[in-house]
């Protein structure tokens, strides 16, 4: 057992009159002596920490100098008010003032912390600048023909102002479909068989191709699947199910990508569990493996449906546009809501305004379906998940 006894050296009634204290420790017999410095309760200056509140204060104080300052360069110089000049001079200056207080106080490892994080929050927040303009821009020009005429209509016959998009929802829907039917399976069977069975050299093979393949741009995709058509169909075909092959093209890295990924967070304590009862290894995947990782793979289904599902190219080349409804995905050209984006802003016709309105209508259904999708993925990842807990 060690024996362990403190003693008190000179320890006065109030510690705010002591500038320390001794204090000795002896164990084993051997005196040690630590100095121990009160610290004043309710201070936060105290114990070298800026009190919560500065971080906003400097904040507020650095854009309203900026601010102002900017205000009189535009009263002076008779031009206008720089707001977004502004806000970075304001952002550089709370950075310079927050680290150099926090360095004064707190002390060279606290005053780095302060500047990295306020340089995080800086990026955050000029990422998120450029997406709330988008969908500001969206909303402001796409509510105008967000009627019941853009949603029962399509173009046929139309020339001027009216018409809607119908038969470009309808395709995208289709052609998306379609290609979530061909990637999806050969996506799934393609992770199971890195995962459960690859090995050696052919595991290495297709995973580099499927890297490969991820990056492999839009329009690339449409031309190969053109002219894998055009050898048995002739050239100059266009057809729904050719965009959707251009678009399984572009899905497929993902869901292996994702499904491969889930595949690998289920324990192997799982597969061991199943395969001490008897189980074969191919039910164990199917009972065992892919219910633990549904919701992963879903959420990345869904991803990979978000990615391909504004894709113009590859649907401009080979599904084509047209202003009729099309339902049959093996006849005839097919609209698409991207191409439709397309055609309408750039096939202006008299008077422009319809044309423009009705690409930023249509901008804005494709921008509620990713939405919708990603909301979809989510609710799956979350009622789906396995269960954790007793």
């Amino acid at each position: 057992m060690t024996d362990l006894r403190t003693r008190d050296e000179g320890r006065s009634s109030d510690p705010r009159t002591e500038p320390r204290t001794d204090r000795r420790i002896e164990q084993k017999g051997t005196p040690v002596t630590i100095a121990v410095r009160p610290v004043a309760q309710g201070s936060t200056l105290a114990g070298n920490r800026l009190p919560r509140r500065t971080a906003w204060v400097v904040l507020a104080a650095s854009l309203a100098a900026s601010f102002a300052l900017f205000g009189l360069l535009a009263a002076a110089e008779g031009s206008g008010f720089s707001l977004v000049g502004a806000a970075v001079v304001g952002a550089l200056l709370y950075l310079a003032v927050s680290t150099g207080l926090s360095a004064a106080v707190e002390g060279r490892r606290q005053a780095v912390d302060r500047f990295v994080t306020g340089l995080v929050t800086c990026a955050f927040l000029l990422a998120m600048v450029p997406l709330v303009s988008l969908a500001i821009t969206v909303i402001g020009n796409g509510v105008a023909r967000f009627d019941a005429e853009f949603f029962n209509s399509s173009m046929r016959n139309i020339t001027g102002e009216g018409g809607g998009a119908l038969h470009a929802m309808m395709g995208t829907l289709l052609i998306t479909l379609a290609a979530a039917i061909i990637s999806v399976p050969l996506g799934l069977m393609t992770s199971i068989y890195l995962v459960e069975y690859g090995r050696g050299r052919l595991a290495k093979i297709i995973t580099f191709l499927v890297d490969v393949m991820t990056g492999i741009p839009s329009i690339v995709a449409g031309l190969f699947a053109y002219a894998l058509f055009a050898l048995f169909l002739g050239p100059g075909v266009r057809m729904g199910i050719i965009g959707a092959v251009a678009l399984s093209v572009l899905m497929i890295p993902v869901v292996v990508r994702s499904s491969e990924e889930m595949l690998r967070l289920v324990p192997n304590e799982l597969r061991e569990a199943s395969y001490a009862l008897g189980v074969s290894k191919w039910r164990t995947i199917l009972k065992v493996v892919l219910p633990t990782s549904i919701a992963g793979i879903t959420t990345g289904v869904m991803l990979a449906i978000a990615r391909v599902i504004g894709e113009t190219a590859p649907l401009l080349i080979t599904a084509g546009f047209t202003a009729n409804m099309n339902y049959d995905l093996f006849s005839d050209r097919m609209q698409s809501l991207p191409v439709y984006v397309y055609t309408q802003f750039a096939n202006q016709g008299n008077p422009a305004f319809a044309f423009l309105e009705r690409a930023w209508a249509a901008a804005l259904v494709l921008i509620l379906i990713v939405m919708l999708l990603n909301l979809i993925a989510r609710l799956v990842a979350k009622f789906f998940a396995p269960k954790t807990g007793r």
